[in-house]
């Protein structure tokens, strides 16, 4: 049986940090410019990029909007702010579902995916663009 150290004093926080959800809209804006900038090469593709564009759009307008509706109505008893920092909030722990995990752990499963698909995106047009340049 191994000892681990359990640390039983961190805080434990139910949201994300701000910085969080602003690196996910860049990660978003990153996915949406690189498809305009490396695939936009043909009259056909400006429809279907456009609508893309659009639902990202909306993906990223309707929670801030919603965030910003629910921080204005909040009850009297709610209205105190508490911007905790960065560093704090990475040390403590995130209450997901009725357990716990570790701050960054979730920042990190949140952000994975978004950051794959904005990566790989911007790679296959890399590719996409090397082959086009490079075909007879």
């Amino acid at each position: 049986m191994a000892r681990h150290l359990v640390a039983h004093n961190r805080p434990v926080f139910e949201q994300l940090h701000p910085k969080i959800y602003g690196t996910a809209v860049g990660l978003v804006v990153w996915f949406a410019l690189s498809a305009w900038i490396l695939f936009d090469r043909q009259s056909a593709v400006g429809l279907p990029l456009a609508m893309v564009s659009l639902l990202l759009f909306v993906a990223v307008m309707l929670p801030w909007l919603l965030s910003r509706i629910w921080k204005r109505h909040r009850l009297p008893l709610d209205q105190h702010e508490d911007s905790v920092s960065f560093q704090d909030w990475k040390a403590g722990d995130l209450a997901v579902w009725g357990s716990r995990l570790h701050s960054m752990h979730a920042a990190i499963d949140m952000l994975l995916p978004l950051a794959a698909v904005a990566f790989g995106l911007t790679a296959i047009g890399i590719v996409f663009l090397i082959c086009a340049h490079t075909a007879p």
